[in-house]
């Protein structure tokens, strides 16, 4: 992707409370907070897991989803893929990027017929490569999340979208724990995937606040995907760590403002900067003075404003005679010393 500002996603996931209208006004909510793109998931209960009732199946992680069985929680959770397209045409008419990630082969197949223009890659499914693999092989933009990945996951992630001639890869620092606290963060690892693997590199952020996509965009990155619900009333799997609209769009604004605020490089004089520099300090007769009266620390220093010589050139001055008389409060010159 050639991003000129940071990309902002507003994930949907479970935040539709099983309606249609739901998931419809929470897009254009994400709209009007900001957002440039909406993300779902496209999976149901039975790509992604097996409906099979034992301890190995059932969530025991310390989570706000613990005592339940995966078949159950993504049964509840998942979009309905016959809303899909409805919802990919209402974001292209709210003027919102709209993609997914897909969990299954069969997901990708399903979100090609849509066009769909970006692929994402979840957390927990980075050790998939044969999946990343046909991902990337349909030539899209790739995201991918990092939450449970190690430096070699990673690695193999960008190896197998690289080996399907797949170069447009976004790597996102995620915390998969939801919702996340801020001393697992660790956001100095956007600028680090950025060097090491030299690839875009963003968030994925499950924090309650706002403050850590502003200091990931300050640290480079040029994604950030945060959750989003319409209405926290409306519960749900995602609910406790999605922001609504109003949170969504002082977050916008952050990021916005960071972005302008860390601007570029730039050590030119512009012409404000020129005009400023006549509070800057120079040098100035400072007592009245005759004609042949030395120079020194006592009739000339460096004050404001900067109308004089630059401070530099004191010790040139000091020792010299000034050629006549000049009044207290002169710009000081070569030209008035021998």
């Amino acid at each position: 992707m050639l991003l000129d500002k940071c990309f902002i996603i507003a994930e949907l996931s479970a935040n539709h409370g099983g309606s249609i209208e739901i998931a419809k006004e929470t897009i254009r909510a994400a709209k009007r907070a900001g957002a440039d793109a909406i993300k779902l998931q496209t999976y149901t209960a039975d790509t992604i897991t097996l409906d099979v009732k034992s301890e190995l199946f059932k969530i025991n992680q310390g989570t706000i989803w613990d005592g339940k069985y995966l078949y159950d929680l993504y049964k509840e959770a998942s979009l309905p893929w016959k809303w899909h397209k409805t919802l990919y045409d209402l974001a292209k008419e709210e003027g919102l990027i709209c993609f997914s990630s897909p969990f299954d082969f069969s997901a990708v197949d399903f979100l090609e017929e849509l066009n769909t223009p970006i692929y994402k890659v979840a957390s927990f499914e980075i050790t998939d490569i044969p999946l990343i693999e046909y991902i990337a092989s349909k030539n899209k933009p790739i995201i991918i999340s990092t939450g449970i990945a190690s430096i070699e996951d990673i690695e193999l992630a960008i190896e197998a979208c690289k080996k399907m001639g797949n170069d447009d890869i976004t790597i996102l620092k995620c915390t998969s724990a939801y919702p996340a606290s801020a001393k697992d963060g660790n956001l100095l690892t956007i600028p680090d995937i950025m060097k090491k693997f030299g690839v875009n590199s963003g968030l994925s952020d499950h924090t309650l606040g706002i403050e850590a996509p502003m200091i990931a965009v300050a640290l480079g990155a040029k994604v950030i995907e945060k959750h989003f619900i319409l209405d926290k009333k409306i519960g749900g799997a995602d609910a406790h760590f999605s922001l609504d609209e109003q949170d969504f769009s002082k977050m916008v604004k952050s990021v916005r403002l960071t972005e302008e605020l860390m601007g570029k490089v730039d050590y030119e004089m512009t012409e404000k900067k020129k005009k400023s520099r006549q509070f800057s300090r120079s040098l100035f007769i400072v007592k009245n003075v005759k004609a042949g009266e030395k120079i020194t620390l006592e009739n000339i220093r460096s004050i404001r404003p900067g109308f004089g010589l630059h401070p530099k050139f004191l010790n040139d001055l000091l020792g010299r005679e000034f050629k006549e008389d000049f009044e207290k409060g002169t710009p000081m010159s070569f030209e008035y010393c021998n």
